[in-house]
């Protein structure tokens, strides 16, 4: 009978991808330990989001805030704008949350437990299984994207996406190894990144081939299946990008719920089907010729740009001022580059 553990796990001892936050498999038999922190950190940032987009991130943050009780610490703001650029914001609120709750609740050591990383803010029951198999050895069971690629073409499964989530979930707990979980783990995540990949699987050089039902079938480019998505609606609104006489530009902080909470952003209206005008301030505003748009993950956005230069004694009522000098384009978050980059044009310094 095929043994798939241990034919992954052959496979990942010589082809382990080599990360940042990851102990190698010939390191980690020698002993050495993975940090939890920076486990955590790279699970929450590799949450919707590729690898070689995280690695850097993980750098800067690893630098900026070296453990947990250093993120705890840290302005929101700081952590929001070092985050910009990686989207799903709501990742990086709950990234502190679970930080201060780490520091506070466990003395600013992760616990080992599944069930009470479960309990920490913004971790599901993936990022818990990951975090304590990936960093405590733990026997968890991971499953993502995947993962599921794996499980379904390993078993020649049909059933559709998402409703086959609790048979994959089976099928992942079935082959998880007990004696090196966290090596498994990784590797599992690994050759459904590299070689059982979504379109064009390399089954040729794929280690789990001789045990691989769907290879045997022909069937292994068809899966898994997935249940049709709706088609995502578009939403509509008007960013407001203004700079005062002496060149500081007008910002505001998003409020913390909602898309792009707590970040920091152009004065907008209301994102809906047809949002009414709400300048920030009296002005001859000009409405450029091209939108700023962007996919969200349940809908597109089309914001108009409207772009005005203010008096040096505005009183906006929405927003504050912030000089050209500790302006940095790169904090904001992804469709407000977009709109500022438009924006540029017509509001260079006079």
């Amino acid at each position: 009978m095929c043994d798939v553990s241990e034919a992954l796990l052959d496979w990942y001892d010589i082809h382990a991808r080599s990360m940042p936050w990851r102990v190698m498999p010939a390191d980690r038999k020698a002993g050495v330990r993975p940090d939890p922190y920076a486990v955590w950190l790279s699970e929450v940032m590799l949450q919707q989001t590729t690898v070689a987009a995280v690695r850097a991130y993980h750098s800067k943050f690893m630098a900026l805030w070296p453990t947990v009780s250093d993120l705890a610490a840290a302005e929101d703001a700081e952590v929001m704008a070092a985050w910009a650029g990686l989207g799903y914001y709501a990742r990086a609120r709950n990234l502190l949350k679970c930080a201060r709750a780490v520091v506070a609740d466990h003395g600013g050591r992760f616990p080992q437990d599944h069930d009470a990383l479960l309990k920490l803010p913004g971790i599901g029951p993936y990022t818990a299984a990951a975090v304590s198999a990936i960093a405590f050895d733990a026997p968890s069971t991971v499953l993502d994207g995947n993962v599921e690629r794996v499980m379904a073409r390993l078993h020649d499964d049909h059933t559709p996406l998402p409703a086959a989530k609790p048979v994959f979930m089976d099928y992942a707990r079935r082959h998880t190894s007990h004696s090196r979980p966290g090596d498994y783990a990784q590797a599992v995540m690994d050759l459904g990144a590299t070689i059982c990949t979504p379109k064009s699987p390399a089954c040729g050089i794929c280690p789990l081939r001789p045990c691989c039902a769907a290879h045997a079938a022909g069937t292994q480019a068809d899966l898994p299946k997935k249940t049709p998505k709706k088609p995502k609606p578009t939403r509509h609104g008007i960013a407001y990008v203004a700079r005062r006489a002496d060149g500081a530009w007008l910002l505001e902080t998003r409020p913390d719920t909602g898309l792009l909470g707590g970040m920091l952003g152009w004065p907008t209206t209301e994102w809906g089907d047809d949002p009414a005008p709400a300048e920030p301030a009296p002005a001859q505003w000009q409405t450029l010729n091209d939108a700023a748009r962007h996919t969200f993950t349940h809908f597109h956005l089309i914001l108009q740009v409207r772009t005005a230069w203010l008096a040096q004694d505005a009183r906006p009522s929405r927003g504050h001022f912030i000089t050209a000098e500790a302006f940095s384009p790169s904090a904001l978050p992804t469709v407000m580059q977009k709109a500022y980059t438009l924006a540029t044009a017509t509001l260079r310094p006079l």
